[in-house]
């Protein structure tokens, strides 16, 4: 079993967010509301990549993220209190150490996008991690509360109550959630600021390819969202990694899903399971895990013609 590569000061962080509900910041009621290119633009800032350390991270109390801040609208940045309880640092739970790069392997991409998508009627939550395939390291985050178009006010209400209320997040997601096609702009935007988006609109990435843990994200509820939104197909979701497949084809043992390659790396939980964000991180963890160890990440998924067309698995011993 391969070693764990993560500071053991991490064991015993909190798994739960429950504490949000107190104490995350509230958007006065005079400030005016940002336009989507302002809210990417905001986030451009948080797209330096971390350096490289030889020594061990001082021990620190984990923080959650600030959902407000993913969304570039916290109004506390200045707040000592709510800088306590709260992380503005993406890069913190990612960090890469030197000696982690011993075993990296030439990767057929640039850069890899985690990308582990919530809810079962309508996308709620669209995260993104940008991890550089060449040395491990962190390069940024896209992080949108997506609010369905295709459901009333009231069932959207206890849809989040359901999905949000029990980590006291339900605020938040009312606050910042916009629709699936302005989440989807705003992506694009983010993507051409990285130039891994080839300069058509929607057209294919660049030297990047999205990770997933399992195929149910592209291969299922992006083509219903869309449809739902009545969206064109954008030609970057065609293909993914199922980081799943390349687990059981390096190690050879199946892993059905984070929790049990988490497990088995001896690579411990941060955060809440089923909080979008959180997962992407979690996920993208297994991935450096991994690529420290020397896999090497290929496409084990593609449609035919459209996000809608059939699927071709490459991979012949893969997790059904």
């Amino acid at each position: 079993m391969a070693l764990p590569r993560f500071s053991s000061t991490l064991i015993g962080a909190p798994t739960s967010t429950s504490f949000f509900r107190s104490v995350h910041p509230i958007l006065h009621p005079s400030l005016p509301h940002l336009p989507n290119r302002v809210l990417a633009a905001s986030l451009a800032v948080h797209n330096s990549s971390l350096p490289i350390t030889t020594e061990a991270p001082k021990t620190t109390r984990w923080k959650p993220l600030c959902l407000y801040h993913t969304h570039g609208k916290c109004t506390q940045v200045d707040d000592p209190l709510h800088l306590e309880k709260f992380n503005h640092n993406y890069q913190i739970d990612l960090q890469v150490n030197a000696a982690e790069l011993d075993n990296l392997r030439p990767q057929n991409f640039d850069y890899f996008l985690v990308l582990d998508l919530e809810g079962k009627v309508e996308i709620l939550e669209f995260p993104v991690v940008m991890i550089n395939a060449k040395n491990m390291e962190f390069i940024d985050l896209f992080h949108r509360f997506v609010r369905p178009v295709g459901m009333s006010e009231k069932r959207i209400s206890e849809y989040i109550e359901g999905k949000y209320g029990k980590l006291g997040l339900e605020r938040v997601w009312h606050d910042t959630a916009t629709p699936f096609k302005d989440v989807l702009q705003e992506f694009q935007i983010w993507m051409e600021k990285h130039f891994i988006l080839e300069k058509e609109s929607g057209g294919p990435l660049h030297g990047a390819a999205f990770v997933t843990c399992g195929n149910w994200d592209l291969k299922t509820k992006i083509p219903e969202q869309l449809k739902v939104s009545k969206i064109k197909p954008p030609a970057y979701f065609m293909e993914w990694i199922n980081l799943k497949d390349i687990y059981l084809n390096f190690y050879n043992r199946r892993a059905t899903g984070m929790m049990t390659m988490m497990r088995e790396l001896n690579i411990p939980l941060l955060g809440s399971h089923h909080l979008g964000i959180d997962d992407t991180k979690n996920i993208a963890r297994v991935l450096q895990h991994m690529l420290a160890d020397g896999a090497v990440l290929q496409v084990t998924a593609k449609r035919s013609s459209s996000v809608t067309g059939d699927v071709k698995f490459f991979f012949k011993n893969r997790i059904r």
